[in-house]
């Protein structure tokens, strides 16, 4: 893998009507189906920043391909396939696109997202501490910031279209799309979530928490969006790993880290991300990449 140069945008590059355009996902329509194109965008706080993150795009896209794939068995997704050459002349730079495209089948997507944790940390949390609770979750007291849960939990949220979304309950995602699929996307996230966690304890990381994206096509559920990549996912390193602290997460932290230590007012676009910033963040896609994906003794 290895763009030198980072991508900011397909929109020159796609011969296709842009239906929708993310903070770092860009949707094409082809007719039966469509084109995501994953770019090196990267976000924090609700902007998007300059400048781009070389081979951010490429790793997202990467992995969420490999964990469909590792999930079909389990859990029906809305991959097609992921060839930038089987586009033919929709892309003007096949080159330039290579790991990045996944074309899909359409469905219909439910509004909500399935968030799942395994562990108490980030907005969990602070739940917690001002409630005993996560999405109306009672959990036992005593529990400390990033401990184990004994089970893994389901914590809903809302996806609203302007703003964040909103966490919820889960007799609250019942009215809203009711029982019986929201019984069905608790079961198989659940279920998601302990295999890809059991899967990257032999690789010494940690799965912490994360989201999944369901639609249905006709009456069938299937996954949708990405899958158990660093931008819908929390990994730490199994080495990094303690109680009451900040764990140093395996994503975008560098970014993070450095914009809550620049006085950026949040408020107004920041100044773009110094050089060694976009280094090291590129460096933590690419590492859990791999780390993720090759074969081990």
């Amino acid at each position: 893998m290895g763009a030198s140069v980072a991508l900011s945008t397909a929109e020159h590059l796609i011969k296709a009507p842009l239906v929708y355009k993310g903070k770092v996902r860009e949707l094409y329509d082809l007719g039966e189906h469509f084109l995501i194109v994953v770019t090196d965008r990267i976000s924090a706080f609700d902007y998007v920043l300059d400048p781009a993150v070389p081979d951010k795009g490429n790793v997202l896209n990467t992995l969420s391909k490999f964990w469909f794939e590792l999930t079909t068995p389990f859990m029906e997704n809305h991959v097609v396939h992921c060839d930038v050459e089987l586009l033919g002349d929709l892309v003007t730079e096949p080159a330039l696109l290579k790991d990045r495209v996944m074309v899909t089948k359409k469905a219909t997507r439910i509004p909500v997202e399935c968030v799942v944790r395994g562990y108490i940390t980030g907005g969990g949390w602070r739940q917690y501490q001002e409630t005993g609770m996560i999405n109306g979750i009672r959990l036992p007291e005593g529990l400390r910031k990033n401990q184990v849960l004994e089970h893994p939990i389901f914590t809903p949220a809302a996806k609203n279209d302007v703003g964040h979304d909103e966490d919820i309950t889960y007799d609250q995602m019942c009215e809203l799309v009711g029982e019986k699929v929201t019984e069905q996307l608790m079961t198989k996230s659940v279920m998601l979530y302990t295999l890809a966690h059991t899967y990257c304890e032999h690789r010494g990381i940690i799965l912490a928490d994360t989201k999944f994206e369901f639609g249905f096509i006709g009456n069938e559920l299937i996954l949708i969006d990405e899958i158990f990549t660093p931008d819908s996912s929390r990994y730490w390193a199994k080495d990094k790993y303690e109680l009451d602290t900040e764990i140093d997460s395996m994503d975008k932290e560098p970014v993070r880290t450095y914009l809550a230590n620049s006085g950026w007012d949040k408020n107004s676009a920041p100044d773009p991300l110094p050089d060694s910033v976009v280094e090291e963040t590129s460096r933590r896609y690419r590492e859990i990449l791999q780390r993720l994906t090759e074969e081990t003794e």
